[in-house]
């Protein structure tokens, strides 16, 4: 009976339940619900939402009722932010949901599709499936997609590195540490850092790809390669991050004792020189980015100038030890090129100041690449680019036709005209191309003035016809033909299909393979200690079968062998048999027989102990045949019967 009473009850109960919410619904106004009134925008009507949606989200607030009501502000925004749902509750009250059962389930179907493709699980509570235009503006500028990252980001990461967010619709930790966000974001840009967004909901194919299972996610790109964010999202934790993704050797400490060394470098890395003077203990990040940005083009170093010996450096430059000061060194090491100094140096400034300053006076080919930059193709009759090569034998020391040459260049320096100069013993082909067949140049430097017409390698030129001796007679020469080319390009009568030059700074096959072995463990250590490790569950899986079926074949075949062996073993019967003057039956060679290999054949008697191993145990493919016999005829009996089964090989057991 109170069974029954307690079924009613609750019975009661429901029906009660079901009427309140049936009472709730036809009370519903969205408006109402979200504080905005029947002509607000969609832009109140989202400002609205957003912001009582993060007050009522029941992982914010604690509100028994919480949950109720943010599903209600859900509904509300629901039918406010679609217009069609919208006017159809402006005329007649409701959202439109009771036009039929066919309509009806045409619409879930809809909603059931629509919200599995832009369901994205992570570990906030809900994502529902909004369209791009609510997407916050903060992101919209640095929204990445696949194609994009693929073609434009991972190239570009070789200059700079990447700093992307991974972010989904209604992660309220991506909420949480949005603040933070937009100002390392600022700040990064500032310097030189590429900035991403992935929204995960929309390009979950991208976020795949990178290996983000889960929202917010930070990651950094450098060299194309992925490095994920594990600390606290604060603005001294990211920037720790990117400085992390850098390389640890783009910038040397330069003192009073190595200065001389590092600026003499030029002659055998083909670089520049640039040195930043600046107050700081450590290499400002700044200046790291600016390295790594130009670190094909220039060697960096940093002098701290609060280090005891720097005073040296500082007074021979005569730096400002006040001002951050950049100095650029080229051929000369006793007078830098160019000087830069400012408090507060933004990236656009240093940009522009390393761009004017960027190749040598006189730069040595080195490369195919190098090649190309220095003396472009001409693209017009109105754009022609000179080169003039000095061709030259290779010297530890600066020899005296270059000296001259390089003052030549630093004199007559133009828009138009590049000097460069190439060593003719590592580049003969290239050389040898522009001499003349004649004895006149041998073991001596020469200068040809060239100009590319197409990027196969096909040039006009013309070559001085005497060595190049650095004398002013030459430079006279050389300065003429090149105030003649200004009014009569046709001087340029030779011509010619130049070689690609060797690269000469390109690493050994050797140290490319240890580069590349070493790239390849540190890539497999991150993979392993730093990456998601939902993404490295198949790599798991797979090294774990292999070695599970690895050692369960080489334990199996262990226990196989030991009872092979055993099995195989003959018992000690035979001598004890000699020893009490009982033979095996053997046999000799008869005509009538078939003559054995062995000359006998083994005999196994079968009793308690020999009748599992030969008979229970029988091996597949295997066949034992038993011969009963008695006492009185095992002698005659068995040696008759061993010579007519031996042909069929195997073992013969038992009597």
């Amino acid at each position: 009976m109170e069974v029954k009473k307690l079924g009613i009850s609750w019975q009661f109960l429901i029906v009660l339940v079901l009427i309140l919410q049936i009472l709730s619904a036809l009370d519903f106004d969205p408006y109402r619900v979200l504080g905005v009134s029947r002509t607000a925008s969609q832009a109140d009507i989202k400002k609205a939402y957003k912001k009582l949606a993060r007050e009522w989200h029941p992982d914010k607030n604690k509100d028994p009722g919480a949950e109720d009501k943010f599903i209600q502000i859900s509904k509300a925004y629901e039918i406010l932010s679609n217009e069609e749902k919208r006017s159809h509750y402006d005329h007649y009250g409701d959202a439109g949901e009771s036009q039929g059962y066919q309509k009806q389930q045409q619409q879930r179907e809809y909603r059931f599709r629509h919200f599995h493709e832009n369901f994205y699980f992570d570990e906030s509570f809900f994502h529902f499936p909004f369209n791009s235009e609510r997407r916050d503006s903060i992101d919209e500028k640095y929204l990445l997609h696949f194609s994009h990252y693929v073609n434009e980001v991972v190239p570009d990461s070789f200059k700079k590195p990447y700093l992307i967010k991974i972010t989904s619709d209604w992660c309220f930790s991506c909420i949480h540490i949005e603040p933070v966000w937009k100002e390392a974001v600022q700040e990064l840009e500032g310097l030189g850092v590429g900035i991403g967004v992935v929204h995960a909901g929309y390009e979950r194919r991208l976020a795949h790809h990178l290996g983000a299972h889960s929202t917010p996610s930070i990651l950094g790109i450098i060299n194309g390669k992925v490095s994920f964010f594990h600390n606290a999202v604060v603005r001294e934790n990211l920037w720790q991050f990117v400085e992390s993704l850098l390389p640890g050797n783009l910038v040397e400490k330069v003192t009073n004792k190595n200065y001389v060394r590092f600026l003499s470098g030029w002659q055998q890395e083909n670089k520049p020189r640039v040195l930043l003077f600046d107050q700081m203990p450590t290499v400002p990040l700044l200046y790291k980015l600016t390295a790594f940005a130009y670190k094909d083009y220039l060697s960096f170093g940093y002098v701290y100038v609060g280090l005891r010996g720097a005073e040296e450096m500082t007074r021979q430059y005569d730096v400002n030890v006040y001002t951050p000061t950049i100095l650029i060194f080229k051929e000369h090491i006793h007078k830098p090129a160019d000087v830069i100094q400012a408090r507060g140096m933004k990236r656009q400034v240093i940009d522009d100041f390393i761009t004017q300053n960027k190749y040598l006076l006189a730069a040595r080919l080195t490369s195919q690449k190098l090649f190309h930059e220095l003396c472009p193709v001409k693209r017009s009759h109105r754009q022609r680019k000179y080169c003039v090569v000095l061709l030259t034998a290779e010297a530890t020391k600066l020899s005296k036709p270059f000296e001259a040459f390089l003052s030549f260049a630093l004199a007559n320096t133009q828009d138009t005209v590049r000097f460069v100069h190439v060593y003719s013993n590592r580049q003969q082909e290239f050389a040898s191309t522009l001499l003349p067949d004649s004895d006149t140049f041998q073991g001596k430097s020469a200068v040809s003035i060239l100009e590319r017409r197409n990027t196969a390698g096909r040039v006009v030129y013309k070559t001085l016809e005497d060595p190049w001796t650095g004398s002013e007679s030459d430079k006279f020469i050389l300065l003429g033909y090149l105030d003649q080319l200004r009014k009569d390009p046709a001087l340029l009568s030779s011509e010619a299909v130049l070689p690609d030059l060797t690269d000469e700074l390109a690493p050994i096959f050797l140290l490319r393979w240890l580069y590349s072995a070493s790239d390849y463990i540190s890539d497999c250590w991150d993979s392993i200690f730093h990456n998601n490790w939902r993404e490295m569950m198949p790599l798991l899986s797979l090294v774990f079968s292999a070695l599970f079926i690895l050692f369960g074949t080489v334990i199996v075949q262990a226990f196989s062998d030991s009872n092979e062996e055993r099995e195989s073993s003959p018992p000690d019967k035979e001598e004890s048999r000699e020893k009490t003057g009982k033979t095996e039956p053997s046999f000799t060679k008869e005509p009538s027989s078939k003559i054995p290999k062995k000359g006998f054949v083994e005999v196994t008697e079968l009793t308690d102990i020999t009748y599992t191993s030969n008979l229970v145990r029988l091996r597949p493919g295997h066949m034992n045949v038993v011969l009963i016999l008695s006492n009185s005829t095992k002698t005659s009996l068995l040696q008759k019967f061993a010579l007519e089964v031996y042909s069929f090989t195997a073992r013969i057991v038992g009597w």
